[in-house]
C-alpha cells in the first residue's frame, strides 16, 4: 500500500508540476520563475495537508528527490515550451487534462493520509480537497490569474469533494489497504472535472 501511495503521489506531483510549468512559460517567466511556480503548484497542497495532520518532515523534504525532479522538468521546458510560442489548443487541452488528473491524484492522497492519521472522516474529506486545490490556487495567484477555485466556472473543488467523499464512504466497506477506494476516488474526481469542462457545468449560486 505504501508503494502504491508513493506512486500516486509521484504521478500527482508530475501532473501538477507540468501545469505550473506550462502556465509559467505562457507568462514568459524565466527558469527561476518557472521552477518556483512548478514547486508551489506541486507541493502547495501536500504541504498544507502535512501541516494540518501534523506530519513532519514535510513530504517533499522527506523525499528530497522531488524538488530535483521538478528542476529537471523546468529545465527541459525551456527547450519544449518557447517563451513566444503561446498556448495552442493542444497545449491548453493537455493543461486541462493534467490539472484534472492532478486533482484526482492529490484528492486520493490527501484523504488517505488524513484517514491514516486518525482524522475524522468528514475532516479527512476536507483535507483531501485542500490537498487537491491549494497548489493550483497558489499557481494562479502567482501567475496573476483569478484562481479557478474562487470564480464561477466549471466545477473544480466540487469534483474533488465528491471524489473524496466516495473514498471516505468506501473505506467502511473495504479494508484500509485496499486500492479500490483510492482508484475510485481518482477516477470519479477526474471524470467529473473532464465532464464539467466539456459540457461547461457550473454552480449557479
Amino acid at each position: 500500500m505504501i508503494a502504491l501511495l508513493n506512486t500516486i503521489e509521484i504521478l500527482g506531483i508530475f501532473a501538477f508540476a507540468l501545469t505550473g510549468i506550462i502556465e509559467a512559460r505562457s507568462k514568459q517567466m524565466d527558469i527561476i520563475g518557472t521552477y518556483a511556480v512548478a514547486m508551489v503548484t506541486a507541493f502547495g497542497g501536500g504541504t498544507l495537508r502535512d501541516v494540518l495532520i501534523n506530519h513532519y518532515p514535510l513530504f517533499w523534504i522527506e523525499n528530497f528527490r522531488y524538488p530535483i525532479f521538478i528542476l529537471i522538468l523546468a529545465i527541459i521546458s525551456i527547450f519544449i515550451l518557447r517563451k513566444k510560442s503561446g498556448l495552442g489548443k493542444i497545449v491548453l487541452l493537455l493543461l486541462a487534462l493534467l490539472d484534472a488528473l492532478g486533482l484526482g491524484l492529490f484528492t486520493a492522497i490527501g484523504v488517505s493520509y488524513a484517514l491514516g492519521s486518525g482524522v475524522f472522516w468528514f475532516n479527512a474529506v476536507l483535507i483531501g480537497v485542500v490537498t487537491a486545490v491549494f497548489g493550483g490556487v497558489m499557481r494562479d495567484i502567482i501567475c496573476n490569474e483569478v484562481p479557478v477555485f474562487f470564480k464561477q466556472s466549471q466545477l473544480y473543488a466540487t469534483c474533488s469533494f465528491f471524489g473524496a467523499l466516495l473514498f471516505a464512504l468506501m473505506i467502511n466497506y473495504f479494508p484500509f489497504d485496499s486500492p479500490l477506494p483510492l482508484f475510485s476516488c481518482i477516477v470519479l474526481t477526474f471524470s467529473l472535472r473532464v465532464v464539467s469542462i466539456k459540457y461547461n457545468i457550473q454552480l449557479k449560486f
